[in-house]
């Protein structure tokens, strides 16, 4: 009788692995939602961005006729035409993106984490039970420390964070910036440009040492880890003497 081949190890890994693929959306699949989302929410900006193709491959028509040469103007016009269409989309699609999370709790966060460069961002590093929440980004101008929330009880929180911080970034600048639409607070829009306008004030091997000696900075807010042992009876809270 014929021996049964052995099942491996990494079979149900590599199963797994293959249902998640599976799961995601490619990227033209991922395209098209983007698409769809964009023309709900700003239907002009489909119409703009096939006027844009369509104007550059007019110029290189254009060009084309003039110079009695069809070849170079063609084979840069139509990358051209395409990559500027695109540009534009990407544009109408990330003034979309802006509007849609506007005012909602984590909008900041997620601007950060989609942020260019060189970033490491560590989301909730402080925060109070009224959902007032601080994160912390470390790039080459320093730490940035991007509070949510209301403005007033954000001043004490970014407080606290910064003097935490300071604990182990000595001379490395901090800033801080609040997201929102009151007062002295920076929209979701303008977020990503205002951090980009700071200066570079660390080179490569300064942001490896802050960023190595922040990872020793122990939480703000430290909960017990691990499930409960069993028989460990909880500590009862006093009761208030009755007069």
């Amino acid at each position: 009788m014929a021996k049964k081949p052995k099942e491996t190890r990494t079979a149900p890994a590599d199963t797994a692995k293959g249902t998640a693929a599976a799961k995601q959306p490619g990227r033209f699949k991922q395209f098209g939602m983007v698409v769809k989302i964009v023309h709900q929410h700003s239907p002009k900006s489909i119409p703009i961005a096939v006027g844009v193709v369509a104007a550059v491959l007019v110029v290189a028509i254009l060009v084309a006729v003039l110079t009695d040469s069809w070849l170079y103007p063609l084979l840069l016009g139509v990358p051209l035409a395409l990559l500027a269409g695109l540009i534009t989309f990407s544009q109408s699609a990330q003034k979309v993106q802006y509007r849609l999370l506007d005012g909602q709790l984590g909008a900041g966060l997620a601007i950060l984490q989609n942020m260019r460069g060189n970033w490491t961002i560590d989301p909730g590093v402080n925060a109070n039970r009224n959902m007032d929440v601080v994160h912390r980004a470390v790039g080459h101008p320093g730490v940035v420390l991007v509070g949510e929330g209301d403005p007033q009880r954000l001043k004490s929180l970014i407080a606290a964070e910064r003097k935490r911080v300071m604990r182990v970034a000595y001379d490395t600048p901090i800033y801080d910036v609040q997201v929102g639409n009151g007062e002295g607070q920076v929209r979701v829009s303008e977020l990503q440009k205002r951090i980009f306008k700071l200066p570079r004030n660390l080179d490569k091997a300064q942001l490896t040492e802050l960023r190595y000696r922040l990872k020793a900075l122990p939480p703000a807010m430290q909960a017990p880890r691990g499930p409960i042992p069993k028989g460990v009876k909880m500590p009862k809270m006093p009761r208030p003497k009755q007069r």
